[in-house]
């Protein structure tokens, strides 16, 4: 145990051959146990008590070749609490590496000192330090011609940074930090290259809302400002694009992103406020919007491009909790379908939308399903979910026919996943850079059969890991084992007959996954929203500009970037169902109170409301009287109108209605579209019919047959008055006036004037007629108490 810490390399401590000179000189006395025991002891201590960290920063280059120099530079921190005296860092070379699970091995424990292995190059390529006090960090750099590393055989070897120092606790010199790595050295072109596809991902989280504003351009409304963020110098899309420009690689777009930078880049964007209200985005922004694009548009020239649909869907969500949903599957083609033509339309660039990719490349039978169901034929899956059942010695081709005519494109799964995690340090950046060579490196070595390898990396990449990457895929194009390959190439490529083709049960579906995945009520909320939409887009007259900002919003609420946030997911397929009820809202009758009704028949008014920008049509007034035996409408139970109505205005449809007795009738005024379809909620109002009595009609008949008596006793009195007059104008003087001063005309004997007669004739209106309720026509909304027209 004494020699734990000990390496290759180093001599003994003076302490040590002391302790040995005094062992040989005390054997088998009783105190040599405890004696030897001591420094036993010491080193442990020195391991866990007064640890060196190591922190390699960057090598250069990753993947030397002959004549090159190495440069190792990065810091020593003394993290124990005595100074640490006579400290030195120098560089090992370890045994070469042989397997892919060997490399894992160094990877999982870079800095354990247990593990240190190979001797120092030698103290000429070594720096030095005097004292390395607690809690200081120190900078290192040293550089050292590959030639003298003594390397041998191509392949990957473990490489280490070591400090050596001792303490006033420990003062012999040991290894007190190290921190290991691998060196890829393949001097010389390797005899077979491996084709390497590295996918370069563009996609951000969702931004936009289903709001648009009402003017000409419909002005979008933004979640927030991150977008901008993202895009602004040393931002995470910006480093994307920046780094992405020089690199072989596949650009595979959501092309929601290109829509939403294409909507700020158009300016006059606004931000989503406290409730209902929205700011105006900044003008800068605009700037960076136009500047972004134009760069992506000169980095995807004469690369692939592979379009996702529209939104990225999560289609594991969708294969195991939305395809029970009525119409869930329609929106994955509706992505799809819009994908080609937003990329072409923003990058001037055809994209190929062969391609579904499920989230970290996981698999089942229903996800393969629902992947292809759109119409893509390729499914990118990754290793860790499609493994290899054969014992093969070697990492096979990524393209695997999997019946039906799919291909399933396996990304390396080590490959794939080397640039996770915090990498915002450059040492871990610089072990993922270096972890990731010696993988590819290895996969070259296994066999001299060329093979397509496929990298598929996290959705996301922060702008740390996007440096990260690049360097990887930067040192693989200029170095001697690998070569690029687009996409489509590599799922051409010739398969493995070796290689697995069945795919994974659901059971095996990843636990960690399936706890992300958006539940069955977000599939069930977007199918009602898209029922709304479909309820409401009938009645418009330019149906695009409600149709395409719900569309695109709909296939947002299913998006692959609601993972792990249910809430925020929640809360947007919320605001897109809300804000949809709001607009069709904006369609609706006007209520109404109680309307009185004093006659056998009127017109009754009802007032439909329209407070969109744009006309409204294909709709249907029904006016339904629940008591059809007491009051009818049209002569019947229920009478329909078609409603046509300008953008930000009002019309009032008139019903003729007939009363049959007097009373209490209910009427429902709804709106249909005219597929028959209800369109808003029914307006409920009371009709009071006042219909003249049959007791008031025998009074008001009574007195005009009193009248027409009265009338006939006149006639018949005035008839024998004139002939009385006759008779006795006979026997008076002749010429003499019956009617003279002598013989008065008494009271009560002369006819009704003429111009009575002649008033009656012209005006059809009798005495007993009541006044109409409202003036003719009227358009006025009906109020409290309201009477109708006749």
């Amino acid at each position: 145990m004494a020699e734990a810490a000990d390496f290759q390399g180093t001599s003994a401590s003076p302490a040590r051959r002391w302790l040995r000179r005094t062992g040989a000189l005390l054997a088998g006395a009783p105190l040599l146990a405890g004696l030897l025991q001591l420094p036993a002891a010491a080193p442990a201590a020195a391991a866990s008590g007064d640890p060196v960290s190591v922190a390699l920063d960057s090598m250069s280059p990753n993947a030397p070749t002959d004549g090159d120099t190495l440069t190792v530079s990065g810091t020593v921190t003394n993290n124990g609490k005595q100074a640490v005296t006579g400290a030195h860092v120098g560089l090992r070379v370890g045994p070469i590496l042989n397997t892919r699970s060997g490399i894992n091995d160094v990877a999982q424990h870079p800095d354990e000192l247990q593990g240190v292995s190979g001797s120092e190059v030698g103290d000429k390529y070594a720096q030095k330090f005097a004292k390395l006090a607690p809690g200081v960090a120190e900078h290192f750099s040293i550089s050292v011609p590959v030639d003298k590393l003594d390397l041998g055989a191509n392949g990957v070897y473990e490489f280490g940074v070591a400090l050596s120092g001792q303490t006033s606790a420990q003062p012999w010199q040991q290894v007190l930090g190290v921190q290991r790595t691998f060196l890829p050295w393949q001097p010389s072109d390797a005899d077979t290259r491996t084709r390497t596809t590295v996918l370069w991902p563009l996609l951000s989280t969702v931004h936009m809302t289903a709001k648009t504003g009402a003017g000409e351009l419909q002005t979008p409304v933004f979640l927030n400002d991150d977008l901008a963020k993202e895009l602004a110098p040393g931002g995470r899309l910006d480093q994307m694009v920046s780094l992405g420009k020089d690199l072989d690689v596949t650009w595979v777009i959501d092309p929601d992103l290109l829509a939403s930078v294409d909507a700020m880049a158009s300016g006059n964007y606004r931000l989503q406020g406290e409730g209902d209200t929205t700011v105006a985005g900044p003008k800068e922004h605009q700037a960076l919007a136009k500047q972004w694009l134009a760069s992506l548009q000169k980095a995807v020239v004469g690369k692939e491009v592979v379009a996702l649909p529209f939104a990225d869907p999560d289609l594991a969500s969708l294969a195991h909790r939305g395809t029970s949903v009525t119409g869930s599957l329609s929106h994955l083609k509706d992505a799809t379908d819009v994908a080609a033509t937003t990329v072409k339309t923003v990058l001037h660039v055809t994209p190929s939308t062969d391609y579904a990719w499920p989230v970290n490349g996981a698999v089942d039978p229903s996800i393969m399903r629902v992947a292809t169901s759109a119409g893509a034929d390729r499914v990118i899956a990754r290793s860790d979910s499609l493994q290899e059942t054969a014992g093969l010695s070697y990492t096979p081709s990524a393209a695997r026919p999997v019946g039906g005519g799919t291909t399933a494109v396996v990304a390396d799964a080590k490959l794939s996943t080397a640039f996770e995690g915090d990498l915002t340090k450059a040492a871990d950046s610089t072990l993922a850079v270096q972890e990731f060579l010696a993988q590819s490196l290895e996969i070259n070595a296994q066999t001299d059969q060329q093979r397509s390898i496929v990298v598929a990396p996290q959705r996301l990449p922060t702008a740390a890991q996007a440096q990260a990457m690049a360097a990887a895929v930067r040192a693989l194009q200029g170095g001697t084992w690998s070569q690029a390959q687009d996409l489509t190439a590599a799922a051409k490529a010739k398969p493995d007959p070796s290689a697995t083709t069945r795919i994974p049960s659901t059971s095996a579906y990843p636990t960690y996954l399936r706890r992300q995945e958006l539940p069955a009520s977000a599939f069930e909320q977007i199918a009602r929203t898209q029922d709304k939409l479909d309820d409401f887009q009938v009645i418009l007259s330019d149906q695009s500009r409600v149709v395409t900002p719900f569309g695109r919003a709909i296939n947002r609420g299913m998006s692959t970037s609601w993972r792990g946030q249910s809430d925020d997911g929640d809360a947007f397929r919320n605001g897109v169902e809300g804000w949809l009820d709001d607009l069709a809202g904006q369609v609706r009758l006007i209520d109404k109170s109680e309307t009185k009704l004093s006659g056998r028949s009127a017109t009754i008014p009802v007032t439909v409301q329209n407070n969109l920008v744009q006309p409204v049509g294909h709709l249907v007034l029904r006016l339904t009287s629940t008591q059809p035996t007491r009051l009818k409408i049209g002569g019947k139970a229920y009478y329909e109108q078609p409603v046509d109505i300008a953008g930000g205005h009002a019309q009032s449809v008139k019903f003729t209605t007939s009363a049959n007795a007097n009373g209490r009738a209910t009427v429902i005024a709804q709106l249909y579209t005219e597929d028959g379809q209800e369109y808003g909620a029914p307006v409920t109002f009371d009709v009071k019919v006042t219909e003249v009595t049959p007791t008031v009609m025998l009074v008001i008949g009574g007195g005009v047959l009193l009248l027409v008596l009265a009338g006939f006793r006149m006639y018949t009195q005035r008839k024998r008055a004139a002939a009385r007059q006759a008779g006795e104008g006979g026997a008076g003087t002749a010429g003499e006036d019956s009617d003279g001063p002598g013989n008065p005309e008494a009271p009560g004997d002369r006819l009704p004037e003429e111009s009575d007669s002649a008033a009656g004739a012209d005006d059809p209106e009798q005495p007993s007629d009541p006044a109409p309720d409202t003036a003719p026509e009227s358009t006025d909304p009906s109020g409290t108490g309201e009477r109708v027209d006749r």
